[in-house]
């Protein structure tokens, strides 16, 4: 079974219209390391655990992107994140949240270990941790909405892995019947998503190119 299912993401409000704004990565890093910054990494994700709902849309953005600029990240590949997903796939769900609850401490904007936390939470009736996380996934998803509108290439939405993509996919109910072609560019690669004459494109970023 696969960990990505994300069925309760139906009952999550289709985003509201918001402004897009350019992406500005650089910035992002310079403000998050930037102590005097009210973007400063500590300042945001101090706030994020606490009251995620208090989280502007440029807040947000710098949480999502900037945890590319982190090197403690969790990764699918490490030990620890197979464990985690281990436990999800045999429905082992206090294991699930034990095992999350460790991932999520180090690496706490990393959309796959919400997702698991959620789908624990959810089959435990843990409603308060649920509505809780369900506040993080929803700005962090927000922040790729804001990125683009995914009409055009210029305009794509941008993620920061493949992973991510698909889990923005499922929120935008983008999936069965959609047919994906890529495009490889400099700084990323380019998915464009059709079904019945309808494009959506997403960039998933490549930032080692980029700097």
């Amino acid at each position: 079974m696969n960990y990505r299912i994300v069925f309760f993401l139906l009952i999550l409000p289709f985003f509201g219209l918001s402004q897009k704004t350019k992406l500005d990565l650089k910035n992002i890093e310079k403000n998050l390391s930037n102590p005097r910054s009210v973007y400063n990494y500590d300042r945001l994700i101090f706030k994020y655990k606490g009251l995620p709902k208090s989280i502007d849309s440029t807040e947000a953005e710098h949480l999502y992107y900037g945890r590319n600029f982190r090197n403690d990240l969790v990764s699918q590949t490490g030990d620890d994140f197979k464990e985690l997903a281990e436990a999800f796939k045999s429905n082992n769900f206090t294991e699930c949240i034990r095992l999350g609850k460790i991932l999520y401490a180090k690496d706490p904007t990393n959309l796959d270990v919400i997702l698991i936390l959620l789908r624990a939470y959810d089959q435990t009736k843990d409603i308060s941790n649920f509505s809780h996380h369900i506040a993080q996934l929803r700005l962090l998803t927000g922040a790729i909405k804001n990125s683009g509108d995914g009409k055009s290439e210029k305009t794509a939405y941008k993620v920061n892995n493949v992973g991510d993509e698909y889990i923005f996919l499922n929120v935008m109910n983008v999936g069965q019947g959609y047919t994906r072609s890529s495009k490889t560019l400099k700084d990323g690669i380019i998915d464009v998503w059709e079904k019945d004459g309808n494009k959506i494109y997403i960039k998933v970023l490549y930032l080692n190119l980029i700097f």
